[in-house]
């Protein structure tokens, strides 16, 4: 039953990360570079603060394009209070909550540290592992 897989086991371990001070270019480099849609901001000490999406981007370019001001921090970009899950919810809670609220990304908390990000490609790895099971039960 995919209740029974918990986000824990599929989720990035070790996500890219950004600083609320790092330049918002250097973000936008990073974040093509690793291919992810978002990643989790945190302060010195690990804390999550915030999180820069591709659309947090976008808009920013944009604003910054119709006054001729495009660059600052990732803190002035950033979603301030992001959606989050915690380690031990199931996977049908996250995919829920991807679905729900048109997220790629979701920053998941042990608690209330940061621990890793889960994604709609996660989710989606859960699922074929959990059919691929499934499926050597019915042979």
């Amino acid at each position: 039953m995919l209740k029974s897989i918990k986000v824990r086991s599929y989720m990035t371990r070790h996500p890219l990360t950004f600083r609320p001070e790092l330049d918002l270019f250097t973000a936008i480099e990073r974040l093509l570079e690793h291919g992810v849609a978002a990643a989790p901001v945190v302060d010195g000490r690990g804390k999550l603060v915030g999180l820069l999406s591709e659309a947090d981007c976008l808009r920013a370019t944009l604003a910054g394009a119709y006054h001729d001001d495009a660059h600052g921090a990732v803190s002035q970009y950033m979603t301030v209070v992001p959606d989050t899950i915690d380690i031990n919810a199931d996977i049908i809670k996250a995919a829920e909550g991807l679905l729900l609220d048109h997220r790629q990304r979701l920053p998941v908390l042990e608690n209330g540290r940061l621990v890793g990000t889960l994604s709609r490609h996660d989710v989606l790895r859960a699922v074929k592992a959990f059919a691929r099971h499934e499926a050597g039960r019915a042979d």
